[in-house]
């Protein structure tokens, strides 16, 4: 499916309700000028396409040609369907519940329906998320220890620094997730400067992978009771909410 045609840039244009900053702008950690920008929308799409034969997903821009890694000054934009940010969300997938928690500054575009979505985040977030946050920690050590994908980053810092920063965020960030429901964007001090430090190689990989061991163990604690967040999503008002929504967007 072309994710990038001009059909699901005006889908993803008209049916839009909330869209803002992802990525390293988001969390804080961007260092030297040496990140694109992401971006990611939620949308609505028009009843043809969730009642007949024709689909949508996701609309995806991105400056650079498909393969060509993003530099500074670049746009990644993906544009999901309410319906499969949903689906993905109500898992706790770490990358898709950043809209609910994105601050005011960082919000490019919000209607009401956006900004209801935003309001009832803690029927979405539950503990599902301490346990993809854990999932997606390993993912990024595996790599990191696999050598990374940064030959520029390890022969200057004697490893990928960008993947050892991720995963500590990522468990700095599920930590906090489960503490209070909330996430921390940006980042607070004194995490941001130390992930910030660890991104530009003042931290060794050593120190970075016994962080986010701690930082995991504590996750894991957390999902097996230590936290406030309810044990599942609120799966039926999600699936009203969606009906609702679409309904009023097509009326």
């Amino acid at each position: 499916m072309n994710h990038d045609s001009p059909e699901f840039a005006t889908l993803a244009e008209r049916g839009t309700i909330l869209r803002c900053q992802v990525g390293s702008g988001l969390h804080g950690t961007a260092v030297d000028g040496q990140d694109d920008r992401d971006e990611m929308g939620l949308c609505l799409e028009p009843a043809e396409y969730v009642v007949g034969m024709r689909r949508f997903e996701q609309y995806i821009f991105r400056t650079q040609p498909e393969g060509a890694r993003s530099g500074p000054g670049d746009l990644d934009l993906t544009v999901y369907s309410v319906r499969k940010w949903m689906r993905l969300a109500l898992t706790g997938n770490p990358t898709l519940v950043l809209p609910l928690f994105a601050p005011d500054a960082e919000l490019v575009h919000l209607t009401d329906l956006g900004r209801d979505l935003r309001a009832n985040a803690h029927r979405i977030v539950s503990r599902r998320a301490g346990v993809r946050f854990v999932g997606y920690l390993r993912g990024q050590r595996r790599r990191l220890l696999e050598a990374g994908n940064r030959p520029e980053l390890i022969e200057k810092y004697g490893f990928d620094t960008k993947y050892a920063m991720h995963m500590v965020r990522l468990g700095v960030q599920g930590v906090e997730l489960l503490r209070t429901g909330r996430l921390p964007l940006p980042i607070a001090d004194p995490w941001l400067t130390w992930l910030r430090d660890l991104r530009r190689g003042r931290h060794s990989q050593a120190e970075a992978l016994a962080a986010a061991e701690e930082l995991e163990r504590e996750l894991e604690s957390l999902v097996a009771g230590g936290s406030p967040l309810p044990e599942e999503p609120d799966q039926e008002w999600a699936d009203a909410w969606l009906v609702r929504a679409h309904f009023s967007w097509w009326r």
